[in-house]
C-alpha cells in the first residue's frame, strides 16, 4: 500500500494541504483549501474596536478551524486512509506572533484580553513596532552588535523583537500575563502535538538567533529596556530545534482537529516563504534563487558563502537548506500591489468588459498591458505600497508613479506595477552581485508564476536571467511534505536525507522565461529612471513619504 506525505501551508488569508506519494512523488491533484473567517483585520477588530494604522492581526482560532478542514479534506479529496500517511511538515507565515499562556492557549481567547490589539496574532505584515525597529537598530548600532550585519544592517517591524519590546512598553499586563511569545505556525505544530518547540528558521531570520551564538546578549537586551533583560529566559523559552528534524508526533488533541492517527510523524515548522527553497530545487545548486510570487514577494538564495548584503533580511546557515547559507531578501508588496490597484482604481466598465470576455479583471488587464511594448506608456513606478523589505528595510516608505497623463489607461498603470516589483527584484539582485554573491538562475514558485506568462516574461526582461517556474504551484505546500518526509523517516517510509527527498518529491521545472534582449535593452534604461527614484526618496535625499505619513497619522490621532 502506498505511503503519503502531507504539506500543509498557512498563507495570509487561506491555508491549504497537499498529498504526496512518498515512495514516486506523484502530487495527488485534488488539494484543499480554507479561508480564513477572520481573514486580515487591518482595521477593527471583532468586537469592532477600532485598530491603529499599520496593524494587520489575525485571529488564531481561524489556524485550527483550518487545518481541521483541509488535512480531512484532502484526504477526503483524494480517497486516501489516514492509516496511509506516514507523516505532515507545516509551512506558516512568519514573523507571525502571538502571547500565549503556559498551557498553549492564546490571550486573546481569554476574557481579559480578548479586546487587546496586541494580544492578537501579529500577522508578518504587521508595522505597528516599526518605532521599536529603528529604536533597536540605533541601540546595536551604538554597541556595535555584530549580529547587526546579518540582518542587512537594520532591524524590522516585520520580526519578533521589535513587537515583543512595544508589548512590555505599552501593554506590560499582557506582557506579565504571557508565558510565550511564539510565531504561529511552532504554536499550530504544539497544538496537534502537545510539544512547543521554537523553528530554527524563524528562529534566525526573525529573532536574532544564531546557531553557534544563539540570541543577542542580556546586557544587549538590558540596552533597549530593563522590562527586556531576562527577555529570553522568561519568553523564549522553548528550545530552538533545526528543521528537518521531527517535532513530535499526533497526539490525541491532533487527531481530533486533523481526523489523523496518534502518533503520524509531524516536522518542525519553517517559513513559508523559505519552504519554497526545498519545494522548487530538485538538485540544489550553489547561486540559486527561489522567487516565492505571492502576497508579498520573497527572492531566497542559497549560497556556499556567507558575506554581508545590505538590506539582506537575514542570512542563516542551514536555513533553508543543509549545507547551504540561505539568504532572504524580500518585497513587502507583490501581489497585494496589483491587488490594490484592481480593488480600486479600475473603472467600471473595464470590469464589464472582463465579464463580457469571460476573464477576471487581473485576466483582462494582463491581456491590454501584453499588447503594449516595453516603455511605451511612460509611466515608472516604485514598488513600494507596502514600504520596502529589501534593500532599504524601511516600512515607512510608500508608492509612487510618476508620468502620468490625461491619456493614461488603466492597463498601462498595470504594467507599470508589474513593472515596478521587477525592478525591485533586480535591485536586490545587484545588491547581491556587488556583495560578491552572483545569482546565476532563479527559480519561480507561487501561483503568480504559473498564471501570468506577462509578469513572468517581463521579470526575464529586467533581470535579465533565466527564470524556470517551478513543477508545483504549491512549493511552500510541497516543501512541507518534503519536511514531513524527513520527520517520518526512512523507517516508516520516509526520508533521512532532504537531498534524496527532493530527487524524489520535487519535480524538474515545467518552463523556463529567457530574456528578450530588446526588450532588456529599454528596461535597462528605465531601471536606470527606477534607481534614481528609488535612491532620492529611499537613501535619505528626500523625506518626503515620512513626511507625509507623519501628517497622517497626526490627523488619525487628533481623530
Amino acid at each position: 500500500m502506498a505511503k503519503y506525505v502531507i504539506g500543509v501551508d498557512f498563507g495570509t488569508l487561506s491555508a491549504r494541504a497537499i498529498l504526496i506519494n512518498a515512495e514516486t512523488g506523484e502530487a495527488k491533484l485534488r488539494l484543499s483549501e480554507q479561508p480564513y473567517t477572520h481573514g486580515v483585520m487591518d482595521e477593527a477588530l471583532p468586537s469592532g474596536k477600532k485598530l491603529p494604522v499599520d496593524y494587520a492581526l489575525q485571529h488564531p482560532q481561524d489556524y485550527v478551524e483550518s487545518l481541521a478542514a483541509v488535512i480531512p479534506g484532502v484526504l477526503e479529496n483524494n480517497g486516501v486512509s489516514p492509516d496511509d500517511v506516514i507523516g505532515v511538515g507545516i509551512d506558516f507565515t512568519s514573523c507571525t506572533v502571538l502571547p500565549i499562556a503556559k498551557d498553549g492557549t492564546p490571550l486573546c481567547m481569554t476574557d481579559a484580553y480578548k479586546d487587546d490589539p496586541l494580544a492578537y496574532v501579529q500577522l508578518w505584515k504587521h508595522h505597528g513596532a516599526q518605532d521599536y525597529a529603528n529604536r533597536l537598530t540605533e541601540v546595536a548600532q551604538g554597541r556595535g552588535e555584530a549580529f547587526l550585519d546579518r540582518y542587512g544592517g537594520k532591524a524590522s517591524s516585520e520580526t519578533l523583537f521589535p513587537r515583543l519590546w512595544k508589548i512590555a512598553e505599552e501593554d506590560p499586563d499582557l506582557y506579565r500575563d504571557m508565558d510565550e511569545y511564539i510565531e504561529a505556525g511552532d504554536w499550530i505544530v504544539g497544538q496537534i502535538t502537545g510539544h512547543y518547540v521554537r523553528n530554527s528558521c524563524a528562529a534566525g531570520y526573525k529573532a536574532l538567533y544564531h546557531a553557534g551564538e544563539g540570541y543577542p546578549s542580556e546586557d544587549f537586551f538590558e540596552a533597549l529596556s530593563p522590562k527586556l533583560k531576562n527577555v529570553v529566559a522568561e519568553k523564549l523559552k522553548y528550545p530552538v530545534v533545526p528543521i528537518g528534524s521531527k517535532a513530535g508526533e499526533i497526539d490525541d488533541k491532533g487527531a481530533e482537529i486533523t481526523g489523523l492517527n496518534k502518533g503520524t510523524a509531524v516536522g518542525v515548522a519553517i517559513i513559508d516563504a523559505h519552504s519554497g527553497v526545498p519545494g522548487a530545487l530538485s538538485e540544489p545548486k550553489e547561486n540559486q534563487m527561489v522567487l516565492i510570487m505571492g502576497t508579498s514577494g520573497c527572492q531566497m538564495l542559497i549560497s556556499k558563502k556567507e558575506a554581508v548584503v545590505p538590506g539582506c533580511f537575514g542570512v542563516v546557515k542551514d536555513g533553508m537548506l543543509p549545507g547551504f547559507y540561505g539568504y532572504e531578501c524580500g518585497q513587502s508588496g507583490f501581489g497585494d500591489h496589483l491587488a490594490w490597484f484592481v480593488d480600486n482604481c479600475v473603472p467600471a466598465s473595464y470590469t464589464e468588459a472582463a465579464h463580457k470576455a469571460g476573464q477576471n479583471i487581473h485576466q483582462y488587464l494582463t491581456e491590454k498591458a501584453a499588447a503594449l511594448k516595453p516603455g511605451e506608456s511612460g509611466l515608472l513606478a516604485l514598488d513600494w505600497w507596502n514600504g520596502n523589505r529589501s534593500v532599504l528595510v524601511d516600512n515607512d516608505l510608500t508608492g509612487l508613479m510618476v508620468g502620468m497623463r490625461l491619456t493614461t489607461k488603466p492597463e498601462e498603470m498595470y504594467r507599470a506595477l508589474i513593472e515596478a516589483i521587477a525592478y525591485g527584484t533586480r535591485m536586490i539582485l545587484k545588491t547581491f552581485d556587488e556583495s560578491g554573491i552572483p545569482t546565476e538562475h532563479i527559480f519561480a514558485t507561487g501561483g503568480m508564476s504559473r498564471k501570468n506568462p506577462l509578469l513572468m516574461q517581463i521579470f526575464a526582461d529586467v533581470t535579465k536571467r533565466p527564470i524556470s517556474v517551478a513543477s508545483s504551484e504549491n512549493g511552500g505546500a510541497l516543501g512541507a511534505a518534503v519536511l514531513g518526509s524527513l520527520a517520518a523517516g526512512s523507517e516508516r517510509g520516509g526520508y533521512d536525507n532532504i537531498f534524496d527527498a527532493t530527487k524524489v518529491l520535487v519535480q524538474p521545472p515545467e518552463k523556463t522565461y529567457t530574456p528578450n534582449p530588446e526588450a532588456s535593452a529599454v528596461y535597462d534604461k528605465l531601471f536606470e529612471a527606477y534607481t534614481e527614484l528609488h535612491d532620492y526618496f529611499g537613501r535619505g535625499e528626500s523625506d518626503l513619504m515620512k513626511r507625509l505619513k507623519k501628517i497622517q497619522l497626526d490627523v488619525l490621532d487628533e481623530d
